[in-house]
């Protein structure tokens, strides 16, 4: 029940801009929702019932009103102007800016800066600047930094820290990502499938590759492109049944797939992919659809580039993602391959 004494009452009843982003208020007797500042004509207490999303309104049944609506498309860019001034800020900076330090730029408080960063990136603040500095460790290993330079021009004011995650972000250390691969055996094979050329590839760790093509040279070329010094070594007899398992699943997608995967990638990529591995044989998602399963619904161009940035094709599904009208998309290795697979993956989900 709710009483006079709900803080968000009180927020309704000062029309507090402040509290806009933390929660809405719907109200029975008009079916509209509204934001705590609105300039509506204030509702009965007995008549509203508060929602932390507009989402969770909707979903219940209201309806934005005509003035709330126009107000989240000006809030929506407002928002994204926000972030990006954050954005620009965190990459300009030597060291990560707090999230106090952020929040003040932004004008907002850092609860509500941390949802909207959150909700326009799909990362968090903490997670854009660690995704950042890895790729300026990247850039700058791949230069003619020494590892301890890298590391520092990057922003990390410790290489301890650094270290912990560098076998998660390279795959490998940084001394050997800075030589090309150099002390890194990848065992791979090509072969063929229904689908043309295949190459499947594995580093220590688990399966690192996954390329379709129609040139098998090509996709060796490819994988040599990744890592340069790597040790590259062609497949025995053991390997080539991992290779079989794949060209299996291509064409009988309901055996699965149940292999060891060395998955690289930021933070943001990660979650895409693990959302994309969640989608049921047989079955499609739009790339709202997976921006919102991960929390960021707005993010969904930032999704389709996790989906081209995806190296384990149908280890990773990125080929069951569409847009929302349900068509077909780009595809890193051709759209007639992804539907290929979707049909075969239909016709084959028992």
């Amino acid at each position: 029940m709710l009483t006079e004494q709900d803080p968000r009452w009180a927020a309704v009843l000062a029309r507090d801009a402040s509290a806009d982003g933390l929660f809405v208020y719907g109200v029975k007797t008009t079916g509209v929702y509204c934001r705590p500042s609105s300039a509506s004509r204030l509702p009965r207490l007995e008549n509203i019932e508060f929602f932390d999303t507009p989402a969770q309104a909707e979903a219940a049944g209201y309806r934005a009103s005509r003035r709330a609506a126009g107000d989240q498309t000006q809030r929506a860019a407002h928002h994204a102007q926000l972030v990006a001034d954050a954005c620009r800020l965190i990459e300009q900076s030597v060291a990560p800016p707090s999230l106090a330090t952020l929040a003040a730029q932004s004008g907002l408080s850092p609860y509500h800066f941390h949802r909207v960063f959150k909700a326009v990136t799909g990362l968090t603040p903490k997670g854009y600047a660690t995704a950042h500095r890895s790729r300026k460790v990247r850039n700058g290993l791949k230069g003619q930094h020494s590892v301890t330079a890298a590391l520092y021009d990057a922003g990390f004011n410790s290489s301890s820290r650094f270290y912990e995650s560098a076998d998660q972000l390279l795959g490998m250390t940084a001394s050997d990502y800075k030589a090309g691969g150099a002390h890194n055996v990848i065992r791979f094979a090509v072969g063929q499938c229904s689908l043309g050329a295949i190459l499947v590839a594995r580093s220590n760790r688990g399966v690192c590759a996954i390329l379709l093509g129609d040139d098998p040279d090509t996709l060796v070329r490819n994988l040599q492109d990744q890592f340069p010094k790597a040790e590259l070594v062609g497949a025995d007899s053991s390997f080539e049944q991992w290779v079989a398992q794949v060209v299996g699943f291509i064409e009988a997608p309901a055996l699965g797939l149940d292999l060891p995967l060395d998955v690289r990638g930021t933070a943001f990529e990660q979650r895409v992919w693990q959302a994309l591995r969640d989608i049921p044989v047989g079955s499609t998602a739009s790339y709202a659809q997976i921006a919102e399963r991960i929390g960021a619904p707005k993010s969904y161009r930032a999704v389709a580039q996790a989906c081209g940035a995806n190296r384990l094709a149908v280890a990773i599904p990125c080929h069951r993602v569409v847009r929302s009208d349900g068509e077909l998309s780009g595809y890193r290795w051709g759209v007639a391959r992804k539907q290929a697979l979707l049909e075969r993956e239909r016709n084959n989900e028992g």
